[in-house]
Order: C-alpha cells, then sequence, then structure tokens
C-alpha cells in the first residue's frame, strides 16, 4: 500500500523533480546517485518544503509513511532530515524515544535533538542551533504503530503489541525506508534512544545484526553501533538504583527507604501488598516534584498536561513498578510547559498536511503518549544478553546517563553496568565541555563506554544540548570524550 502523496497524471516532469529534491546540485552530479524515476517520485512525494511558523533552513528534509505490513495496513510514520553540511558524507541516524508508547518526534525532534523545537508563541518553533542533524543525517520514528502518526487499519493490532513486534516492524520500516531513499543506503548507520528505547535500540539492533547475516547486499544495512540514554536495561538493578538514588538525593525520608527496603524484593515479579503501599507513599512524593529532572521547576499552567498520568501498561518492565500509579507521567522538559506546545502544534491541520501526516483521519488526537496502547505482551526483564552479544559481535556500544533524572537514574545505570562484569579499561574519569567545564564522568569498559552528564534530567539533549552533540559528535567519530580541559 503506498501511502505518500499520490503522484497524478500530471507528475512534474523528472528534471523539475531533480530540482525539487536537490536544488542547486548539477546535472553530472546528480546522475551519478543513479536515482530511478519512481524513487524519485517517492521522496518528492515526502518532501516538507515549509512547515507553519519554521524559520528558514537550507537542508532538505522528509516525512511520511512507510508500509510494513500490506496486509493488516499497518504503516510508521517518519520525519527525516538531511545533515546541515555535506549530507553525502554524513552518518545516518536513528533516534527512538521509549513509553513503551512515546513519540520519538514530540520528544526526540521537538524537545530535544531535532533541527526544529517547539515553543509557545509566533513563531512556534525555534532552530536548534544544538540540532543532531549537524553531525549526521537524521531519522526519527514513531514507533510501534498506535504512537503518534502512525497507524495499523487492523485494530487488534494494538492488543498484540510489545517488544518482538516493535522491533519487528522497525526493522521492516528500515528496509523499507532504505528502498526509497537508496542514496543513504552506504552510508555508516547508527540507532541510538532514551528510556524504554534501552529495549527498543538494542533489540533492533540485534535483529539488524542477525539478519545481516543472512541477507542480501540488495538488504544489507551498514551497521556500526548504538547509544542509549537513561535507558531501561535490567529490571532489578534499575528498581533497586530507582529507591536508592531518592535517599541519597533526599527524596524520601529514612522512614520510608527502610520500609521499602524491609517490605520490596526487587528480584521478584510479584510484589507484597506493605511492598505496594509503600511505594506509593514513594511515588507522592513525585506528584509536587518532576522526577525526571529532580531540580527543575514544574509546568504550573492551571491547564497544563505536561505531567499527567499515562496508560497502565501491565506487563512492560519494570514490571513491579509499571503497575504502581505514579510511575506513569509524561516527561516535563526543561521548559516544564514545552510538551504543552508541542501537543497543540502537531494537533493543527495545516500542520499535519505539510507533513504528509494522518492521511487515514486517525480519530483521536495526536498525543506524546498513546492512550490507545493498554497492554505489552512481551518484555524481558533483561536487555544485558543482547547488549553483550552486540559488543561480542563488533558494535560500538555507548551508555550516556543524565545524573539528576529520578525515572532511570545513573544509580541504576551504574548497578547495571557492574552486573555486565565487563573489563574496565579506564577507570572513572572526568570529561570536559566548553570553557573549562566538567561535562561529567565516563568509564571505559572492555567493549562499552559509559558517559554521565552532569546536572541533566531523563531527557540529556533537552537539559544539556551542548553537551548531547558533544556527546555524540564523538561517539559517531569513535573518539573518547576529552579527559583535559580545553
Amino acid at each position: 500500500m503506498f501511502l505518500s502523496k499520490p503522484i497524478s497524471n500530471h507528475s512534474p516532469p523528472l528534471l523539475l523533480l531533480v530540482l525539487l529534491l536537490t536544488p542547486g546540485l548539477a546535472a553530472a552530479e546528480f546522475a551519478a546517485t543513479e536515482l530511478s524515476h519512481d524513487v524519485l517520485q517517492q521522496q518528492a512525494g515526502d518532501r516538507v518544503v515549509q512547515l507553519p511558523g519554521q524559520p528558514w533552513v537550507h537542508f532538505k528534509q522528509y516525512a511520511g509513511y512507510i508500509t510494513v505490513n500490506e496486509t493488516h495496513g499497518r504503516a510508521l510514520f517518519y520525519w527525516f532530515f538531511e545533515a546541515t553540511r555535506n549530507p553525502e558524507k554524513k552518518p545516518l541516524l536513528l533516534w527512538l524515544n521509549g513509553g513503551p508508547g512515546c513519540s520519538s518526534i514530540g520528544y526526540g525532534e521537538a524537545e530535544e535533538l531535532g533541527p526544529f523545537l517547539s515553543q509557545k508563541g509566533k513563531p512556534e518553533l525555534k532552530l536548534n542551533k544544538n540540532s543532531w542533524n549537524r553531525v549526521a543525517n537524521l531519522l526519527f520514528l514513531e514507533s510501534p504503530v498506535g504512537v503518534g502518526f502512525s497507524y495499523t487499519n487492523t485494530s487488534t493490532d494494538i492488543k498484540e503489541l510489545g517488544d518482538t513486534i516493535t522491533a519487528q516492524d522497525s526493522y521492516i520500516f528500515l528496509v523499507n525506508w532504505f528502498k526509497r531513499f537508496p542514496q543513504f543506503k552506504s552510508h555508516d548507520f547508527y540507532i541510538a534512544g532514551e528510556s524504554y528505547a534501552g529495549h527498543y535500540v538494542p533489540q533492533l539492533s540485534e535483529l539488524i545484526y542477525d539478519n545481516n547475516e543472512k541477507v542480501s547486499k540488495k538488504t544489507y544495512i551498514n551497521f556500526k553501533g548504538l547509544m542509549v540514554g537513561n535507558a531501561l536495561l535490567d529490571d532489578e538493578t534499575d528498581q533497586r538504583g530507582l529507591i536508592d538514588y531518592a535517599y541519597d538525593h533526599a527524596v524520601i525520608s529514612d522512614q520510608l527507604y527502610n520500609e521499602i527496603k524491609g517490605k520490596c524484593n526487587f528480584s521478584t515479579e510479584h510484589l507484597p501488598k506493605d511492598c505496594n503501599d509503600a511505594l506509593g507513599k514513594y511515588f507522592d512524593v513525585y506528584k509536587i516534584i518532576d522526577m525526571y529532572s529532580l531540580y527543575a521547576p514544574t509546568c504550573v499552567k492551571s491547564n497544563s498536561t505536561s505531567i499527567r498520568k499515562l496508560p497502565v501498561v501491565r506487563g512492560a518492565a519494570p514490571k513491579l513498578f509499571s503497575q504502581i500509579d505514579g510511575w506513569h507521567r509524561k516527561p516535563a522538559g526543561y521548559d516544564p510547559c514545552a510538551s504543552d506546545y508541542t501537543e497543540l502544534y502537531l494537533n493543527r491541520p495545516d500542520v499535519q498536511k505539510s507533513l504528509h501526516a494522518n492521511v487515514t483521519k486517525i480519530p483521536y488526537k495526536w498525543t506524546h503518549c498513546s492512550d490507545n496502547i493498554t497492554f505489552w505482551s512481551d518484555a524481558p526483564a533483561s536487555i544485558l544478553p543482547i547488549i553483550k552479544k552486540l559488543i561480542d559481535g563488533g558494535l560500538r556500544v555507548w551508555v550516556f546517563s543524565g545524573d539528576t533524572d529520578g525515572r532511570i537514574p545513573v544509580t541504576s545505570t551504574r548497578y547495571t553496568l557492574k552486573k555486565f562484569g565487563l573489563k574496565i579499561t579506564q577507570d572513572w574519569t572526568p570529561w570536559y565541555t566548553f570553557h573549562k567545564q566538567v561535562g561529567g564522568w565516563t568509564v571505559q569498559y572492555d567493549g562499552l563506554t559509559f558517559v554521565t552528564v552532569r546536572g541533566a534530567g531523563h531527557q540529556v539533549p533537552t537539559f544539556k544540548p551542548k553537551q548531547a552533540l558533544q556527546i555524540v559528535r564523538h561517539f559517531l567519530d569513535n573518539n573518547k570524550l576529552p579527559s583535559a580541559a580545553f
């Protein structure tokens, strides 16, 4: 099923399509890309020329749908930005947000690392001078179906969602996306993400890695590495670290800390009632401060939706805390009301038309995190075996952690990495950002780099945009972060 804007019998001639897609490119240079007429038409159909309230930019952007299951009418929505300079020489980076059920466009693009950040007033979008498309061609994906503008024509699909189908559909998306944009197929390809993308990114990486062993050159993906931030990786250590971090940062009392420690065993799946009661008191604290960034202000507008309940996703990791009411909250961001602006913007009909989004007239509003996903069929308790497999396979692996996040805190990540049992080749070393400032600390393991980001919350690129750009630049270049002031 072809979901892009239909091409009429009066489609523009090939030369016009060339000029539309690659302004200023000489015909001889373009001929070298050897793109077919059909591919050019599809790319032209997805080309985003100008969004409402968008600042002018010289790089190209595309948005639209890629079908992942024709029989079910299942299609995933993407938004793609070419690199600001020399896109033909830059790697391709896919960014995924988590949830499960949250939008990589609403968070990743519009509030973290994309070229256009949402803001209050006019213009509605501002240019992000620390956008990651300064160092890579940048691809955002709303996955799985039911998230954002991604949809299915088979309603039962929503009841079968889980980690496995999410990875499978994302892989099919990539294979088909490269058919639409074959000029990027030979580029080095990387995947990055945060939060529940601690599941998504390694699982999709494993699928690419395994399939690359057996597929033909036609569908081979030039996959080089993965990076996850404040990521859900291991249920037991993630949850144990959550409580220890709250205690160490003066969020909970000695009494409550001891009560949780005495009544909750995070190595088991089912918690007794007295443990649930204690955890309820723990989450009450995060009704008055931002769990995702302990020292950031909260949005106090009376009509704000920036911090609100999400649907309970039974069976999703962490399995223990996923059933506690206070666990399901939306991160706010550095401007604590930024998510409100994003939601208003992406629900505008003129914006959706410019993005070639909502072509099937989905019967619900676009939201950061889907209200329709209330069931999650599968989620392994630990992703560590997958990451170990990818390390052994020679892939580049980085893990970063903002150290003011209370949701998946740096304490949890440190417990998790210790559980790995990897050899440390360079221990706790400061890394420096601009003006001789310490950006955080790094630990070099045999096959993995760990980076902390000083003063950053759950969404590191939101809270520390310069440092986040510095991290991804060094990750893509396979260079260590600077260990001396500069």
